[in-house]
């Protein structure tokens, strides 16, 4: 076990050498936070509309959808809308013709046609935007019929608005469909992105950290190691361990700032130390088996930045799982991000606890199990074809 510490020592001696991983490890992290949580992030509003036209049922439309907590804003034309939507500076937009207008006003059908963007705000307030032109239509209908029983239109109106405030509260939960309204339902500005960010950039940094493995085979510092009565298992593990420090101090870092910075409601502390612990244990053996595999620290740094990218995107770390199609979501499972991004779904959102995650956490313990005696083997091999 000492020479597992002094290896370990010798790699974390190293990583802080390099100045530069102080500004991926600690500074880049808290940016992505930020950057994602104004995309997905929903806790100012419900979402963000625009509403073309400035017609009666217009009026409407943007009063019932600001009672929805929505920022609604006007749009010159339908051109104007698709133009903002697709800069992301709104979710949806309603287009209100001066045909849909005089239609409304006669108690007619009406189909309103509605666009909308691709972030996760976007879904909800298209659901948000039905609900409201229904109940928009349904006072309609009853205005109607109070004028067709001699009551003036204004009048009926004013009568309406003044009930709508009486009566008891209905509320409505939603029993099947996707559920992606639910399932972002309370979550905070930052939460979502905090959550991806920290399974990134840990494994990020952790495969990016693999360089140290080669420099020590290519200095001769692995070989004097095992001149010693020390085992490739010890080394493995001593190199793994400074990756696994580097890793949780990371991890946790980018929790306990989160929290404080931007209120990050992480859950139940003790379900997400132990899911973050279990990502970081694989992070540093994937770096192993990555680190044994390559002979070139140059071509390790830029092909592990490359896989960790691709296998974060994989895993949900840059897209919600839940906007994945189904098979793409079943292929993510190989990913470590796919459990620990469902572990702190579990925790954060629906409330969960240790007992609520363990079945992620037991895959995830189950890879660290695969990954370092892989990484152990690897650089048996290599020592091997090096003699």
């Amino acid at each position: 076990m000492t020479a597992v510490r002094a290896i370990a020592g010798t790699s974390l001696r190293r990583f802080l050498r390099d100045r530069s991983n102080y500004f991926f490890v600690f500074v880049f992290p808290m940016i992505l936070v930020v950057l994602i949580g104004l995309q997905f992030g929903s806790e100012s509003a419900s979402g963000r509309a625009l509403v073309v036209g400035g017609s009666d049922l217009a009026g409407r439309v943007t009063d019932a959808l600001e009672a929805r907590d929505v920022q609604v804003a006007r749009a010159d034309s339908v051109a104007d809308a698709q133009e903002r939507i697709a800069r992301g500076r709104a979710d949806a937009a309603v287009v209100v013709e001066a045909d849909d207008d005089r239609s409304f006003a006669a108690g007619e059908p009406t189909d309103l046609a509605v666009i909308t963007g691709t972030s996760t705000d976007a879904i909800a307030v298209q659901q948000i935007v039905g609900q409201v032109v229904a109940g928009v239509g349904g006072t309609r209908v009853a205005e109607l019929a109070l004028v067709d029983a001699g009551v003036d239109d204004d009048t009926a109106r004013e009568a309406l608005a003044a009930a709508s405030g009486t009566g008891p509260t209905v509320v409505v939960s939603t029993a099947g469909g996707d559920g992606l309204a639910e399932e972002f339902a309370g979550l905070g500005e930052f939460d979502l992105g905090a959550a991806q960010q920290v399974s990134l950039f840990v494994f990020l940094a952790s495969l990016a950290g693999a360089t140290s493995l080669i420099q020590s085979r290519q200095l001769g510092v692995t070989r004097r190691e095992l001149a010693a009565p020390v085992t490739t298992g010890q080394v493995i593990a001593g190199e793994a361990l400074g990756r696994f420090a580097v890793a949780l101090a990371q991890g946790a870092y980018i929790v306990v700032g989160t929290a404080l910075l931007f209120g990050v409601d992480w859950g139940d502390p003790v379900a997400t130390a132990l899911v973050l612990t279990l990502f970081c244990a694989v992070s540093a053996s994937a770096a192993m088996v990555f680190g044994a595999s390559l002979d070139n620290e140059n071509v390790a740094g830029g092909v592990g930045v490359g896989v960790g990218l691709v296998v974060a995107a994989l895993g949900g770390s840059m897209l919600p799982l839940e906007l994945f199609p189904d098979t793409l979501r079943t292929v993510s499972g190989v990913t470590p991000h796919h459990w620990a991004y469902q572990a702190y779904a579990e925790i954060s959102r629906r409330g969960g606890g240790v007992a609520d995650v363990l079945p992620q956490v037991a895959v995830l313990a189950l890879m660290t199990a695969i990954l370092l005696p892989l990484g152990a083997w690897l650089l048996r091999r290599s020592l091997q074809r090096a003699l």
